[in-house]
């Protein structure tokens, strides 16, 4: 194999397990749901026929042509997710934002951000549990009570070791799901060989005929989406492995295991009928079988877990560098790949959140009702985004008429799922949790918009402040004085208020801010920009990308490229500390502003998120009203 092929082999290799983790467990539970539950419908052979049909084409339609051959190429130079779409929608002309058009647009967009993380919430909880399931049907019930605690320890354990980081704990990914896919696969094929009328499946007027004559097909729809569940999931980790792997990985080894077990159980319950409906995925094997296969499917549903939770810090330092979320600590657990991460606020709160639905639903059915609506509201919002941003290089009508397509299958989906909202306050939970974090991003972007602009307004003009140092000679002291600020432009307002009360400035001051590009990443020679501004005024713009974490070292070692050289004992950095009070007269509403000052307070210091040395840090305290 040539040195570009066992490159691609590798990549694919890695793909099956970060990427396909999600939809690779759906075999534990999505086509039981179809069979079971409040809108169950009786195991008959023609209703069998018509929801593996539908399993079948969706699979078809929504993974292999929507997202593997479409929406993977909407991406932000490589990188793919709703936040790197938000990017691409979000012009570069500020007054093009306030279109009202242009204002929809993004807020569908942070909204569908925002239920990613009820997803991430809840697919931990139903995969494990699905998984832990599978130990009281292959002993009859007898372990029945312990399913929620087992649950609730393994949840806990994989949670404790996200701070090892990624590369540790997923290191065994890849081996796990080739031999579950493997597996599924094997188990399935069994019992094809046994009914091959099941194969009759593929033809999609059973599909279609289960659709206009049974009466309660549309709300099974409600679990037929399961099976596509992991969608968003591989087109947001495809800046990890790119598209050809990830394709790569879909058509020779997911999509043939999928279908395989998906008509393995499909033929089972044609063969025994409704009494293969509560065991049909453990059920596909009998005797001291079902016990490793119970063993690889919690394996599996942790590495499937596993992606998630990843996928939750990727999106939350998205949200932090395009400006929707405060400050949170990002702790880079790998030396080699940047993208490894571990956020320890977002890790606590997924821990304590999974471990609450565990012990809240007690079963996977039961959390199966929370789980599609968070998962079809996002598809759907894809689905407008790429309209948005395909337009514009196809034109309106390719794009359009693809789009109508994509819908014609997002929306039966997610109206299906709205419908779940009748039958339980579990449906609302995803709904709840995207509210929450849709209220908490815009909140925050608003806050800090409005924030700019008081900074703005007390922000002197460059030109006048060094027109005033050379008239005026100032006393100036040994050393260098890197003063931060949220913008290049004017001098920052806390270099006024150091002036105005210490009443001297440093031989070399640095004016520095870090500028967030609507691209994933920049070069490190792109990375900064330094201009000097005479008299010993320089200013420094680091430019980095909504994908990459900002580092003042990694900017002082750029300006030492530069020509700008500072001695690392004789320099301090000169931060403001706001005091927001809320008598201002910024339009925004009081609660909003009484909630972004408590986020504001809670947000995680500067010092530590620029990786600024504490122990030369003056901070300037400042009231600001908005």
């Amino acid at each position: 194999m040539s040195p570009r092929g066992a490159a691609l082999a590798k990549l694919a290799f890695g793909a099956l397990g970060v990427v396909y983790g999600d939809i690779g467990t759906s075999p534990l539970y999505a086509l039981r749901e179809c069979f079971s539950g409040t809108h169950g419908v009786a195991a008959e052979p023609e209703n069998v026929l018509g929801v593996v049909s539908l399993f079948f084409w969706s699979l078809m339609l929504a993974i292999s042509l929507k997202y593997l051959t479409f929406i993977l190429r909407a991406d932000n130079n490589g990188e793919g997710g709703i936040l790197a779409l938000l990017a691409l929608i979000a012009p570069k002309d500020p007054k093009a934002r306030q279109t009202l058009g242009r204002a929809a647009l993004v807020l569908v967009g942070i909204f569908g951000a925002a239920l990613l993380y009820g997803d991430g919430v809840i697919t931990p909880a139903i995969s494990v549990l699905s998984a832990v399931e599978g130990l009281d049907s292959s002993t009859h019930g007898a372990l029945e009570k312990w399913v929620v605690p087992i649950t609730a320890v393994i949840l806990v354990m994989l949670f404790l070791m996200q701070k090892r980081g990624t590369a540790r704990v997923g290191a065994i990914f890849g081996p796990v799901m080739i031999v579950w896919f493997t597996t599924l696969a094997v188990i399935g094929l069994p019992w094809i060989a046994k009914r091959p009328e099941i194969l009759l499946a593929v033809n999609p007027m059973h599909g279609l005929s289960f659709l206009v004559g049974h009466p309660g097909a549309f709300l099974v729809l409600g679990a037929v989406v399961l099976c596509i569940t992991g969608g968003e999931a591989l087109y947001a980790d495809m800046g990890h492995f790119g598209r050809r792997p990830i394709r790569l990985a879909w058509w020779l080894v997911v999509l043939p295991a999928l279908l395989l077990n998906y008509f393995g159980q499909g033929a089972r319950m044609l063969e025994l009928g409704h009494a293969a409906v509560a065991d049909s995925f453990v059920g596909l094997v009998a005797g001291w079988v079902q016990f490793p296969l119970v063993a690889i499917s919690t394996l599996a549903t942790v590495v499937a877990s596993q992606a998630l939770i990843s996928g939750a810090y990727s999106l939350t330092r998205q949200a932090m560098q395009l400006g929707y979320a405060p400050r949170m600590s990002i702790v880079h657990t790998s030396g080699e790949t940047e993208g490894q991460i571990y956020v320890p606020e977002i890790n606590a709160f997924l821990m304590v959140s999974c471990v609450a639905l565990v012990l809240g639903f007690g079963s996977s059915s039961a959390l199966a009702a929370a789980y599609g609506i968070a998962v079809t509201a996002t598809m759907t919002i894809t689905s407008i985004l790429f309209f948005d941003i395909m337009r514009r290089r196809w034109g309106i009508w390719p794009a359009g008429a693809l789009t109508v397509l994509f819908l014609a299958v997002d929306v039966p989906f997610l109206l299906a799922n709205v419908a779940k909202l009748e039958h339980g306050w579990g449906a609302w939970f995803p709904i709840v949790v995207g509210v929450a974090i849709f209220t908490l991003m815009t909140t925050w972007k608003r806050g800090r918009q409005a924030l700019g602009e008081r900074f703005r307004a007390a922000t002197m003009p460059l030109d006048l402040f060094l027109a005033d140092v050379e008239r005026t000679p100032r006393a100036r002291v040994q050393g260098t004085a890197v003063f931060m600020s949220s913008s290049p432009d004017g001098v920052p307002p806390v270099l006024l208020h150091h002036f105005k009360h210490n009443k001297v400035l440093h031989e070399q001051v640095i004016f520095m801010s870090v500028s967030t590009e609507d691209v994933p990443r920049v070069s490190r020679k792109k990375r900064v920009r330094v201009d000097d501004l005479g008299h010993g005024f320089f200013r420094v713009v680091a430019h980095y990308g909504f994908m990459q974490s900002p580092s003042v070292d990694d900017i002082i070692r750029r300006c030492a490229e530069a020509g700008l050289r500072t001695e690392e004992a004789d320099t301090s950095y000169f931060l403001g500390r706001e005091t927001l009070l809320t008598t201002g007269k910024s339009g925004i509403s009081r609660w909003r502003i009484a909630l972004f000052a408590f986020m504001s307070r809670n947000a995680r210091p500067a010092t530590a998120f620029f990786q600024l040395p504490p122990n030369r840090v003056v901070e300037m305290g400042m009231q600001i009203e908005i």
